[in-house]
């Protein structure tokens, strides 16, 4: 994850060439129910800092002049009713997923709006660009709202990218470490 950039910014080319490959992402049922709202140069990336920040944030923050300098923001919104109209139809009836939110254990939207945002990183990281993944903490309704993006839509969160530049002050999770494959991994069970 890089959290500091450049501001250079990143060829139509190579963009569009990322948004290809998220589009191939694993989706349940087949149902691609999420979408992105690309904003690149501050003019576009602006309203989504405004929204999804605090200005008491961004004053104390090492890492907000990194990020503010990011030169393409998609913001990732899923689609629930998309989910629930799929798993309505007659080859998904069986799966016994229900037309509430609260009948479907795994909520496939969020999953596949994660599938997407990974395909992102890792297809950004190929073409040589930094990127990272900005949860969404705060302002779901400020964005949607600044983005003219649909009440019925959650927003999931943002791929920031472009090449890294200036200082990057880690994470306080790196001293976690990841976890060792002996601790996630069981083979045949538990």
């Amino acid at each position: 994850m890089v959290r500091s950039f450049s501001g250079q910014p990143v060829p139509t080319s190579v963009l569009d060439q990322v948004l290809e490959l998220a589009c191939s992402a694993p989706s349940a049922g087949n149902t691609g129910g999420w979408d992105a709202v690309v904003l690149a140069g501050s003019d576009e990336t602006s309203p989504f800092w405004d929204a999804t920040t605090t200005a008491d944030w961004r004053a104390r923050s090492p890492r907000w002049p990194g990020l503010a300098r990011a030169p393409v923001i998609v913001a990732l919104f899923v689609d629930p009713d998309a989910y629930r109209a799929r798993y309505r139809e007659p080859d998904k009836r069986d799966s016994g997923l229900g037309d509430d939110a609260a009948g479907w254990p795994v909520p496939y939207w969020f999953v596949d709006g994660g599938f997407a945002a990974m395909v992102m990183l890792l297809a950004a990281a190929d073409a040589g660009l930094g990127a990272c993944f900005l949860g969404n903490f705060r302002g779901e309704a400020a964005l949607r709202d600044a983005l003219g993006v649909p009440d019925d839509r959650r927003y999931v969160g943002a791929v920031l990218m472009g090449q890294a530049g200036g200082p990057d002050p880690p994470s306080s999770s790196l001293a976690r470490g990841p976890r060792r494959r002996a601790e996630v991994v069981h083979r045949g069970r538990w």
